[in-house]
């Protein structure tokens, strides 16, 4: 695990400068990389023209081959291809014997370089099996090459700029215009660069107040993108550019597609039983955890308890001959914690399991540091968990596996059963009679529903603490009584931001901003012939949720801390197989992951594991009650709010005071208006 950064300039930028440059965005990014660093430059001045620059920086966080030989830059023995990479290839043993090289060390660095040296950049990326992000320059051909893994478990970000006043004064150039075209992990070091243009993007802002991320290509940045997973974007110098903004040629080109693969793998469906089936999971997935734990350095797992951290936690040890290293995060607050289903899970494994329970102080001591964790306003709340979960695990190893994908694939999430219910009764009642209902449900008061739920919540049975979201839950079903089909439900399920909230004509985020709704959802998965609702549910949380949410919660929280993370579950013979599996081996009388609970079920016993879902939850909403509160009331007063020009300051003040008096539940919503005032008023 790595950091990259770099760029390719054009006009007014002598050496000396260019260098200068490129140590200050690998300096921004020292966290993801602090065992060794390595800058490249390769510059040249066209008779009759300006100097141009071609630079890499490169921060190494040493899993493989901790020697220099695995130093990066790395430049292929012929001399074509500069290579900087952020991840791990699991396979690169493989590719090397197809490889007749004298090889100078055992990194995978050394393994990706030779082979697209051989086969070429795209071609060597479909052989590969891991997680990365890279960049490739070649040299004969004077071309970069941008490329992210299947899944998008590895970030990458770029943008192009035009300085027509040369800030860097280079007098010795005949134009005083600069144009850059720059990459790297994280947006923090395109930030380093002079030319960076910070003008803020109201379609991302729109989408991060509706959803708590930023889904790509789009960066809170306008002029600054996401390069979507399973691509490589081509960069090149543009021919006989009319302007200077325009000197890039830039063609995305995918090298896998999910799309493709649920196409294939539905229509070639898995035509064993149930315990065929298992077998055949259990077999693939022990291969990829022991594949990705091949490693130089210690490393452990996340285990929260649940299904899929414990089933990849099972299968570390079955691979293992010593105890593993285990984590788990717990809360005081009876409805989060899992931290005793862990241990159990863990005692029974015998693993070498270390617990760390969160307090509203811990969450608050790092809260200051979340907007430069995450460079851009992010809003899943377990982000605070899983920061300091990462920062427990790195004292002792510097990997660590974890189950993410799991849900997107195996079906495990609440709201594809329940939509799915949901919808059924909707779709048969007439228009009219929806309108109707939904106005009912919105007449008894908040408060009356808040006691109803909080009533059925303290019944003493753990099963019903889901009630406590009633009034959350009567008030979307409200508003799913007039949706036309199930993407428009699953649109106003996952939406968590108020409309009314952002839409005064005074402020810059205006109703006239683009708003995802269900034409955001159809599109992810309009290539994907005769999905059920389910099926596309899935799909889409795999194309979206996954890589712009959960993968960027990870990856930022543990790059912080210098501890590399693998997922098992993102493997894509893995997502091919899941999909090729009938709906009833992934949900079963409304239970998601049935399959996965059959692997599991064969090294932990059940009962150990079976239990309403809880995952890394927060309780945001207590917390936004007490020792959160005035660092919450700071950023959402009158002053702070108007200050931003941004959000509606009057409906937002009025749910911060329906939440903190405890007239209703509101803490989706501030949360993620809090991290977008968080962001705003320090990088804004």
């Amino acid at each position: 695990m790595c950091g990259i950064t770099g760029f390719v300039g054009f006009g007014g930028r002598p050496r000396e400068a260019a260098a200068r440059i490129a140590n200050r965005m690998g300096a921004a990014i020292a966290h993801r990389g602090p065992n060794d660093e390595g800058v490249w430059l390769n510059t040249h001045t066209t008779p009759g023209k300006s100097n141009n620059s071609i630079a890499f920086a490169f921060r190494r966080l040493a899993i493989l081959d901790l020697s220099q030989a695995g130093h990066q830059p790395m430049e292929s023995a012929c001399g074509r291809f500069m290579l900087a990479f952020n991840g791990e290839i699991y396979n690169h043993h493989t590719l090397r014997q197809s490889l007749k090289r004298t090889w100078r060390g055992t990194s995978d660095s050394e393994t990706l370089v030779e082979a697209i040296a051989e086969w070429g950049v795209r071609a060597t990326l479909k052989k590969c099996h891991g997680m990365f992000a890279l960049a490739v320059w070649d040299r004969r051909d004077e071309v970069l090459f941008l490329a992210r893994d299947r899944l998008g478990e590895k970030p990458l970000y770029y943008t192009t700029m035009h300085n027509p006043h040369n800030r860097m004064g280079n007098k010795k150039s005949n134009s005083s215009d600069s144009t850059c075209f720059a990459f790297a992990s994280e947006l923090k070091a395109l930030r380093q660069h002079p030319d960076f243009i910070s003008e803020l993007n109201p379609t991302a802002i729109a989408q991060q107040l509706h959803y708590s991320y930023i889904p790509s290509p789009h960066t809170i940045y306008s002029n600054c993108h996401k390069l979507p997973p399973a691509s490589i974007l081509e960069v090149r110098p543009a021919k006989n550019t009319p302007h200077p903004t325009s000197a890039f040629s830039l063609k995305l080109h995918p090298y896998w597609s999910l799309a493709e693969t649920i196409t294939e793998s539905i229509a070639n469906p898995f035509t064993g039983d149930a315990h065929q089936a298992t077998d055949a999971l259990e077999e693939l997935l022990l291969g990829v955890v022991k594949k990705q734990m091949l490693s130089d350095v210690p490393l452990g797992a996340f285990l929260s308890g649940g299904i899929d951290s414990s089933t990849i936690t099972a299968l570390m040890q079955a691979n293992s001959t010593k105890a593993i290293n285990s984590y788990s995060i717990g809360f005081h607050t009876a409805d989060f914690n899992e931290a005793e289903y862990a241990k159990a899970v863990a005692r029974h494994l015998g693993t070498n399991h270390t617990e760390l329970y969160v307090t509203p102080k811990d969450a608050l001591d790092i809260i200051p540091r979340i907007p430069d964790i995450y460079d851009e306003p992010f809003a899943d709340a377990s982000q605070l968990p899983t920061f300091l979960l990462t920062r427990m695990v790195r004292k002792n190893v510097t990997v660590a596996l974890s189950g993410d994908g799991g849900d997107e694939l195996f079906g495990g999430y609440q709201r594809y059963t329940s939509i799915a219910k949901w919808w059924r009764p909707i779709n048969v009642l007439p228009p009219m009679a929806r309108r109707g209902l939904a106005a009912a449900l919105r007449t008894p008061p908040a408060t009356l529903w808040r006691t109803l739920g909080g009533g059925m919540a303290s019944m003493g049975d753990k099963r019903f603490a889901y009630f406590r979201r009633l009034p959350h839950l009567v008030q979307k079903l409200a508003e799913v009584l007039a949706t036309k089909d199930p993407f428009e439900v699953y649109a106003q399920f996952v939406d968590i931001y108020p409309s009314h909230l952002t839409t005064n004509p005074d402020m810059k985020l205006v109703k006239a901003t683009p708003h995802p709704r269900s034409d955001f959802f159809r599109h992810e998965v309009a290539d994907i012939p005769r999905l059920t609702a389910i099926e596309s549910m899935m799909a889409f949380d795999t194309a979206r949720y996954l890589p712009d949410d959960l993968l960027v919660k990870t990856d930022r929280a543990a790059m912080a801390v210098s501890l590399e993370t693998r997922m098992p579950f993102l493997d894509h013979g893995v997502v091919a197989l899941a999909w090729r599996l009938p709906m009833a081996m992934r949900i079963r009388d409304g239970k998601g992951k049935w399959i996965l609970r059959q692997v599991l079920a064969r090294h932990v016993p059940p009962a150990l594991t079976e239990r309403p879902k809880m995952g890394f939850g927060v309780p945001i909403r207590d917390w936004l009650r007490g020792e959160l509160r005035d660092w919450a009331e700071h950023l959402l007063s009158e002053t702070a709010l108007k200050k931003s020009g941004i959000v509606n300051p009057a409906p937002i003040r009025q749910i911060w005071n329906e939440h903190r008096r405890g007239q209703r539940d509101w803490e989706y919503p501030l949360w993620n208006a809090l991290m977008f005032q968080a962001w705003l008023e320090k990088h804004g």
